[in-house]
């Protein structure tokens, strides 16, 4: 919400995106179990018409901050490429990612 109230939006539409937002919960069932139910705490639902336009807002400024490390978007994911010879960056990237409210796994 910190990146929406950037946005010039009109006091009711970045309300209603606040009140969108809450209260969304998930659980997983595999063969007849179900998980607990877990709280989510996203910017971007899923399958949701505001998720492409929420994502657009919340991964505009994601940079790389290794040079010839990339980051890469497509629909409602973000990737970040770290070649073999900046493997010693992979932690300081996901960790630059994460405290900005993003977690992205290097593997």
């Amino acid at each position: 919400m910190e990146k929406m109230a950037q946005l010039t939006l009109p006091d009711e539409v970045y309300d209603w995106i606040g009140d969108f937002l809450r209260g969304h919960s998930h659980c997983t069932k595999f063969v007849r179990k179900v998980s607990e139910v877990a709280e989510i705490f996203a910017s971007i639902i899923q399958g949701s018409g505001l998720g492409p336009a929420a994502y657009v807002v919340t991964a505009a400024d994601l940079r790389p901050i290794h040079d010839g490390n990339r980051i890469l978007k497509y629909a409602d994911d973000t990737y970040i490429v770290i070649p073999a010879d900046n493997t010693y960056t992979c932690q300081m990237s996901y960790l630059t990612l994460q405290l900005g409210q993003r977690r992205i796994t290097c593997s």
